[in-house]
């Protein structure tokens, strides 16, 4: 992935991943080279700023109210007039330029319009935060009722029915390991810029700016364990993971920008084995048998690696660009990723010799792909502003588009299916959004 030069990145979404000082007679600013741009200004004034943070009902949305409470009445264009030209002027981060003609001729033609999960709540008590342009992962849904997510140097956990947030781990302060034994190559770490996590199984793991491993039993205090994976220059950790492997242990697995995937057993945190590659890995996903591990990274093609051993048993071939985003479909035979060519493939895995489906983004990158636990649905994240829900039933081809204004932290269905959230990253409107999926009341029609 592209290497972020930045000594000073504590508070780097109120330095990149805001929308600016907002005034009526702004102009779009050229977008920074490094990093996905959605090129606005903010909607925030003195009258806003100075307000209390508010959260927005599902209630209040249907008496049309913003969901992200922002004063489209006060300002002199219109939502859709805003959107236009947001869409027009809104310049995609690539690594590998080049032309994108044929790839969108293979595109998928879907039928947008749908809803499958219904706007219920957004709050601004809590606001997610980035400390790089390509890492998306940050936000993690335990049940409809818990989610995880990044604020600064804080976790957080957000309870929807409780409404309120709390500090799971501060690591801007010293983090001293709980879990000590001979061999254990466990050390004290501080001020660590998380970049990428992940909670299952009442555990949590984060991956640092610096090559830094944390992990936390969310039902004991403290650390158990946190170490820096490696004293590499470009070290960061791009993506972790938590599974179990075919017999059924815990594993903890993380890729870095030095090209390198680690797995730890996740209760001695003893190193279980160590996978080189080419090039630097920004993200992987284990196959729900634990038998199968897509590799993609600084590269068009995604691997598919043997977990046991870590023999790259195939090479997918499509993509344009390189990819930061994957998920398996429940089954075991679909796998999704996620690319910077704005696209995103399926592939199955009975047969890889070309993708099974290609489906576009409307702006950016797609950074974030997760499955629900039923398979059901799909749904793909963009940079900025676009989530999109597609019904695998359909063959992917009807689709709900979530439109929203601000950087996306992170997507999470909850175990369940019943709930989506997405975080945005944003001075002003930073929030978690929350959605409820549509059932059908069939008792209630047999009364009509």
């Amino acid at each position: 992935m592209e290497r972020f030069q930045n000594d000073d990145l504590q508070y780097v979404v109120n330095d990149y991943y805001d929308v600016n000082n907002f005034d009526n007679d702004s102009t779009f600013v050229e977008p920074e080279p490094q990093r996905d741009t959605a090129e606005f200004d903010s909607f925030e004034d003195d009258f806003e700023s100075s307000k209390p943070k508010t959260n927005t009902s599902a209630e209040e949305a249907r008496n049309g109210k913003d969901i992200q409470g922002i004063p489209w009445e006060r300002l002199n264009f219109t939502r859709d007039k805003y959107r236009e030209t947001r869409v027009r002027q809104y310049k995609n981060y690539e690594n590998l330029s080049g032309s994108r003609e044929e790839m969108e001729k293979e595109c998928l033609q879907v039928e947008k319009g749908k809803t499958f999960y219904d706007f219920q709540f957004n709050t601004r008590l809590v606001k997610s935060t980035i400390v790089h342009f390509q890492l998306r992962n940050l936000l993690w849904a335990t049940s409809k009722h818990s989610v995880y997510l990044m604020e600064n140097y804080s976790v957080m956990h957000w309870s929807s029915l409780l409404r309120r947030g709390e500090e799971v781990l501060n690591v801007a302060k010293p983090i001293v390991p709980s879990l000590k034994h001979p061999g254990l190559l466990s050390q004290q770490l501080s001020r660590v810029q998380i970049s990428t996590m992940a909670v299952k199984e009442n555990f949590m793991v984060a991956g640092g700016f610096q090559g830094e491993l944390i992990c936390k039993y969310l039902n004991q205090p403290g650390v158990a364990f946190c170490t820096k994976l490696t004293t590499d220059d470009n070290a960061i950790t791009n993506a972790v993971d938590v599974y179990r492997n075919p017999s059924g242990a815990m594993r903890v697995m993380a890729a870095n920008n030095d090209a390198q995937i680690r797995i730890f057993d996740a209760e001695t945190f003893a190193s279980v084995n160590r996978y080189s590659f080419d090039w630097s890995v920004n993200n992987t996903s284990i196959s729900p048998d634990g038998k199968l591990l897509a590799v993609l990274g600084d590269s068009v093609e995604c691997l598919i690696v043997d977990a046991q051993s870590g023999k790259v048993t195939s090479s997918l071939k499509g993509h344009l660009d390189y990819s930061f985003a994957s998920a398996w479909h429940p089954d075991g035979h679909i796998l999704a990723t996620g690319n910077q060519d704005t696209t995103c493939r399926l592939w199955d895995v009975r047969n890889l010799s070309k993708s099974l489906a290609l489906l576009k983004g409307r702006m950016g990158a797609i950074r974030g792909v997760k499955f629900t636990s039923d398979g059901r649905f799909l749904a793909m994240a963009e940079p900025a502003d676009f989530i999109h829900v597609f019904d695998t039933k359909s063959g992917y081809v009807n689709c709900q588009e979530i439109d929203i204004f601000g950087e996306i932290a992170g997507i999470s269905f909850s175990p369940d299916t019943e709930a989506l959230f997405v975080g945005v990253a944003d001075r002003t409107y930073g929030s978690l959004l929350e959605f409820n999926r549509r059932r059908c009341n069939h008792y209630l029609d047999s009364m009509l």
